[in-house]
């Protein structure tokens, strides 16, 4: 990684461990996961607990001391998660707290519970689960935040000369305006937390400032409007193409007194293709490395992972989550 993404991995570990904070990792029977939880505690960035059976447990007491094993199954907090399962969403439950039981021996859902009662600050999970279960595990147990109606996620994009926020690039497919302001506004929020600068918010488009019409266009314009009812205090323009958002000298072209300068550094992308499209071409074309996806907007962090993560992956995941949890 270059001199400015180290200068940020290890400004995130730093954070963290000052933060002092309590991750779960769900999947404990996991070689990476397993090697990610040992680098955490024997690191000091987190206090860890692990969910995982007995192989687990004779694992961590010889190779990760300070790393707590919890199997979920039998697991003394089991009834008082099935509770908390049943009284967020009864009809899921069966209606029952006998139906809940079994839904609280699942560790997705008995990981995001302790972090929604308190009992740890964040959860991280995807190495061995898709996005999708991770999610539903998230909003069952925890759901969204005050003020935000959208849960999505970001790419923390580190390149050499920096770090950009690309939001959303995992979650969901077509927003439509509220939506995307709802995006911005969490991207910004976790922005200040993650990397500690202010965000400063493009929303981009294939138009800069009426050089393009269509209903693509229109709807980045109301979502801007809308995102500066709800956080007058951000710098933010759009519609901008990425150039006008990114580049100074373009930015004086094309956008001419945009409060952004061309000094953007969260991108919000009108829908999933894009997002995703353009996070992966900057990750292997430019050789960007790209942190994430963080999920943004719950009330509480429970964070996903790609399945391909590394240790490493999850070790700077679980930083993030912790640096999240210090406003939650």
């Amino acid at each position: 990684m270059s001199g400015a993404g180290a200068a940020f991995t290890d400004g995130l570990r730093r954070r963290a461990a000052a933060a002092g904070r309590h991750v779960v990792l769900s999947e404990g029977d996991d070689a990476r996961v397993r090697e990610a939880a040992r680098a955490l505690q024997g690191s000091g960035i987190a206090r860890v607990t692990l969910l995982g059976g007995r192989d687990t447990a004779t694992w961590a007491h010889a190779q990760a001391p300070g790393v707590l094993v919890r199997e979920p199954a039998s697991d003394p907090e089991r009834e008082r998660v099935a509770a908390h399962l049943l009284e967020r969403r009864a009809e899921k439950a069966g209606g029952t707290l006998a139906g809940a039981r079994g839904f609280a021996a699942e560790p997705l859902l008995f990981a995001a519970s302790l972090v929604a009662l308190g009992e740890a600050d964040a959860t991280v999970g995807g190495a061995v689960a898709t996005t999708a279960e991770v999610l539903r595990a998230a909003f069952w147990a925890v759901g969204p935040a005050p003020g935000i109606a959208t849960v999505s996620s970001s790419f923390y994009m580190v390149t050499g000369e920096g770090v950009l926020t690309f939001t959303d690039c995992g979650v969901v497919q077509y927003p439509d305006a509220l939506q995307l302001a709802d995006i911005a506004l969490a991207a910004a929020r976790d922005r200040r937390r993650i990397v500690g600068d202010e965000p400063r918010v493009a929303f981009l488009s294939h138009s800069t400032r009426g050089s393009a019409e269509g209903g693509s266009v229109a709807r980045v314009r109301e979502a801007v409007e809308r995102f500066r009812a709800l956080a007058p205090e951000v710098c933010v323009d759009g519609e901008l193409q990425a150039d006008a958002a990114l580049v100074p000298a373009v930015a004086a072209r094309k956008a001419p007194g945009s409060p952004l300068d061309g000094r953007a550094n969260v991108l919000v992308f009108p829908d999933l293709d894009s997002g995703n499209i353009g996070y992966k071409l900057v990750q292997r074309v430019a050789g960007a490395a790209a942190l994430g996806p963080v999920v943004q907007g719950l009330a509480r962090p429970c964070c996903d992972l790609s399945r391909g993560a590394s240790a490493e992956d999850i070790v700077l995941v679980a930083a993030i989550a912790c640096l999240q949890a210090t406003h939650s």
